[in-house]
């Protein structure tokens, strides 16, 4: 896999999508993004897929633009198409296809014409995601995490420049988690990695960059730090009981509420000491991410919820 680790950059501006049944998917959603892991977190409902699926111009957008390397990806898609890997939340493959079959047959449609240099590119891939002893196995039989480094094996044929990844950790167990992350961290540096997810953990693990989107907006984009010192000396905890808990989501802007050795462990959002039992701590990046979306709810008129962990 040798790529040259040139700098790319990738500017979308004011995007909007609205669907024919009137859901605003994506609402001016401006974002500058270049080499390294960034991470797109939001609910389920968010618009993420949305915006993955206009980024690798699958569906077409009402407004704004999306420059790839100076490209106009509207005018022309193909500039960005030759250069993206995509791995979907979920993708069929043929029951009795082996791996590096199935390779084969996506290495070709990608544009990997030459039979050695597509043989080694895919033994390289099969290495480097640690199927190797496994190619001549059906990915049909591959278990979750398996199948998930296959994904990324052939979202990588053909040398992207641009990854996008959709929920890549969602059912797989820790062991399989972290081989991922330590796969997608072994990648980021020579292109740009959209990483799309609800997991905060898999943002605070991987991702030096970051968004928040909700309802189709941008609420935050910097670094985890920087939205976690947003909330130093403003979180509080408790140990509650099932009574109090409603007294108390009346009273505060709850982050989380997390059932903790059977009690529930709530956290607040407060500038100052809430009295009542409450202790500071520091803040984490679930917290902050919580109150980003509560802060979101309460701005546009949503009704809050608190957050259970």
């Amino acid at each position: 896999m040798n790529q040259l680790n040139t700098n790319n950059v990738l500017q979308i501006s004011g995007l909007e999508k609205t669907y024919l049944n009137g859901v605003k998917a994506l609402d001016e959603v401006t974002l500058e993004l270049s080499n390294g892991m960034f991470g797109l977190l939001g609910p389920n409902g968010a618009g993420k897929s949305s915006f993955m699926r206009s980024l690798a111009t699958l569906q077409s957008i009402d407004k704004g633009s999306i420059i790839f390397n100076g490209d106009n990806i509207q005018q022309n898609p193909d500039s960005l198409r030759k250069s993206l890997g995509y791995l979907p939340q979920e993708f069929g493959v043929y029951p009795k296809v082996s791996a590096y079959q199935l390779l084969d047959y996506l290495a070709v449609l990608k544009g990997v014409i030459n039979k050695k240099q597509r043989h080694q590119q895919i033994f390289d891939l099969l290495k480097l995601t640690n199927l190797y002893q496994h190619r001549d196995k059906a990915v049909a039989e591959y278990s979750g995490g398996m199948r998930q480094r296959f994904g990324i094996a052939q979202a990588l044929l053909g040398q992207p420049k641009v990854l996008i990844i959709d929920e890549p950790t969602a059912g797989l167990d820790p062991q399989e988690r972290n081989s991922f992350h330590n796969l997608l961290c072994g990648i980021a540096e020579r292109m740009i990695v959209i990483l799309s997810t609800h997991i905060v953990e898999d943002i605070n693990n991987l991702c030096p960059e970051m968004a928040i989107l909700d309802a189709g907006k941008i609420s935050f984009q910097g670094s985890p730090n920087q939205l976690i010192a947003s909330l130093k000396n403003k979180v509080w905890i408790k140990n509650s009981t099932s009574e109090e808990l409603e007294s108390i989501k009346q009273k505060y802007q709850v982050l989380s509420i997390r059932l903790s050795s059977g009690s529930y462990q709530v956290r607040v959002a407060a500038e100052s000491d809430p009295g009542e039992g409450f202790e500071l701590m520091e803040p984490d990046l679930e917290d902050a991410y919580f109150y980003t979306l509560n802060q979101y709810d309460t701005n546009n008129n949503k009704q809050k919820g608190a957050r259970h962990a």
